[in-house]
């Protein structure tokens, strides 16, 4: 039989047992966390919907985009976006977040700690390949084709 354990729980599981420091953003259904990578310290949101069975994954980008370089990470994140096979960047037009999203709908089935642990780790990693390619795109120093090329050689 499938466990029917809550999402939440399956969760917060995961983030003790791989030492994550975290706070109840909403109690029971969203954690924030803090790690450290590569590029910057980064802020992520773990979020538990126990009634439709998924769990959801956001990473934020450090800063935040202006409104003048919106449109072209805008183009870059659309482009970046059209050969991901799991997760993808969104941007707020309205006040400039960009973050990345990784999901998992368990619907029928049930949330291991495993798989949260490919979608987390999957996004932390992808953010942070992608941090200093949209600063690049930021500064205008570079095209946004030249900076997916530098990405993804």
């Amino acid at each position: 039989p499938i466990s029917s354990r809550p999402i939440s729980e399956v969760m917060l599981d995961f983030f003790v047992e791989d030492n994550w420091d975290y706070y109840w953003w909403e109690p029971g259904e969203t954690l924030q966390l803090q790690c450290q990578t590569k590029n910057g310290r980064l802020t992520c949101y773990a979020r538990a919907i126990d009634d439709r069975q998924q769990f959801v994954f956001y990473t934020l980008c450090p800063f935040s985009v202006s409104e003048s370089q919106r449109s072209a990470i805008a183009e870059l994140i659309t482009k970046v976006n059209y050969g991901m096979a799991v997760g993808n960047f969104e941007l707020d037009f309205a006040d400039g977040e960009l973050r990345y999203k990784t999901s998992i709908d368990v619907e029928g089935d049930r949330l291991s700690k495993a798989l949260i642990k490919q979608a987390v780790y999957l996004n932390v990693l992808t953010i942070d390949r992608y941090l200093p390619v949209i600063s690049t795109v930021m500064e205008g120093t570079i095209s946004v084709d030249e900076a997916i090329a530098q990405a993804e050689s």
